[in-house]
């Protein structure tokens, strides 16, 4: 399968994907228990954004932490230390009594995610110092990824259906043992402290300007913009910013060290990661919603509708490695994203029409521009930094996504209403919106991303 890699490499490989599998698995699950989580513990709108979002805010927010600390105190010892949290928090989710404990929940989940994701990248950062094999080996890394996306509809419908929305919490118990278990027995450490310091006031700045501007743009759906709370909040989320930026500059050893953005390819690569799953996050979301509630789908059927989309992106995205490892970053990700963007907007007339072939033709259309565009995208942004700051890299371009994705749900997800209120008019323009996210991202990647 991958005769060129050592066998440590492979067993590396191995093991850093079962953390990442275990995270996406989640992700993508939740989507199909939304209808069960509303109908069991009485969640509004806003409750099921937070319940998504909760998890997207901690793991968005705290991932440059992480990677920081993984660069100085080890990437093994900080992903295995998120491993065992994700694990905690989804035996919490899966024994939530009300929705504010299973957000909360969430968020302890958010903090292992922010953990395992940017170090396991870190790890095979260090294990493949060839660039091409790199390439070829996030392109692995992500067809995981995809694998799990799509096992997340398929098996949570199952699972939602046959046991209740409980159970897809409890799947993660045994894959994050498994995981556990072959990271200690196989991956090797790796840090490279070089006289560094924590940044801790960099850390508490990012991640306070990151989480308010989320919740800001969340409760001001709901609250209203001139909510006073809403404003207070924004307006904290913008001084974190200014004072973070401020502070960062003068650091001898910045956790955000902006002087990175001044690299073109970082810079677009983090810019087109943020909007590919600002778009990808906000339609997930969008259409679950469409297809349980105006559908009238079980989660089995929304499962195995959504495997259109998922099974050519996990198939592919070995293949899209390969592309990137060959061509560079520019081409797949702008291609990519570009396709993507276009199956958004045939994908937004599905609610209008109602026509199965037209969304299945969307939904495959998607998985593939995704397969070409992730790889690439994530081979742009840790290629542009030196090795010594893999984890910073990786932390980046993770935040970027997660970020994004939170973000997208927030601005988006309140569109579309929920149970009686949900509207064909409010998913077609939460679509769009993606579709024009994703367009806007392909621009960035083909002006900007040249080589790598």
């Amino acid at each position: 399968m991958m005769t060129s890699l050592r066998y440590a490499s492979k067993m590396t490989l191995l093991s850093v994907c079962f953390g990442l599998f275990m995270i996406q698995l989640d992700l993508t699950v939740v989507n199909v228990a939304l209808k069960s989580i509303q109908d069991n513990l009485h969640a509004d709108v806003a409750a099921l954004q937070w319940v998504v979002d909760a998890y997207a805010i901690l793991f968005s927010s705290l991932m440059l932490t992480t990677g920081d600390l993984g660069d100085i105190f080890g990437r093994r010892r900080i992903y295995t230390s998120g491993m065992v949290l994700f694990v905690l928090g989804s035996i919490a989710c899966a024994s939530a009594p009300s929705y504010v404990f299973l957000i909360v929940a969430r968020s302890l989940q958010g903090i292992g995610a922010a953990a395992v994701l940017p170090n396991s990248l870190a790890i095979l950062r260090n294990a493949f110092p060839d660039a091409r094999l790199r390439a070829r080996a996030i392109g692995w890394w992500a067809g995981v990824s995809g694998l799990a996306v799509v096992a997340g509809p398929t098996l949570g419908g199952w699972l939602v259906g046959t046991f209740g929305w409980r159970s897809v919490f409890w799947i993660n118990v045994p894959v994050g043992v498994l995981g556990l278990w072959l990271t200690l027995g196989f991956v090797s450490e790796s840090s490279h402290p070089q006289g560094r310091k924590l940044d801790i006031w960099g850390q508490v700045l990012a991640a306070s300007a990151l989480a308010s501007l989320i919740f800001a743009v969340i409760e001001g759906q709901s609250l209203g913009w001139g909510n006073i709370l809403v404003i207070v909040v924004f307006a904290w989320a913008v001084m974190s910013g200014v004072v973070l930026y401020v502070f960062e500059q003068r650091h001898a050893h910045p956790m955000l060290d902006f002087r990175f953005f001044r690299q073109p390819i970082f810079t677009a690569a983090n810019a087109a990661s943020g909007l590919m799953n600002f778009g990808v996050f906000a339609t997930l979301f969008a259409f679950s919603l469409y297809l349980l509630h105006i559908q009238q789908l079980s989660p089995e059927q929304v499962g195995l509708r959504l495997v259109v989309m998922f099974a050519p992106f996990a198939l592919s995205l070995p293949f899209g490695g390969r592309i990137t490892g060959h061509f560079g970053s520019r081409y797949p990700a702008a291609l990519g994203l570009g396709a993507t963007g276009a199956g958004m907007l045939l994908l937004s007339l599905v609610p209008l029409l109602a026509d199965d072939v037209l969304m299945f033709l969307a939904l495959f259309i998607i998985g593939l521009g995704l397969a070409a565009a992730t790889p690439a995208l994530v081979s742009a942004a840790i290629g542009a930094l030196p090795p010594e700051r893999s984890g910073a890299a990786s932390a980046f371009n993770n935040t970027s996504r997660q970020a994004g994705g939170a973000l997208g749900v927030a601005l988006l997800g309140g569109l579309v209403g929920v149970g009686a209120s949900l509207s064909s008019e409010g998913v077609v323009t939460a679509i769009f919106g993606s579709a024009v996210a994703l367009l806007l991202g392909s621009f960035i990647s083909w002006r900007f991303i040249h080589t790598d």
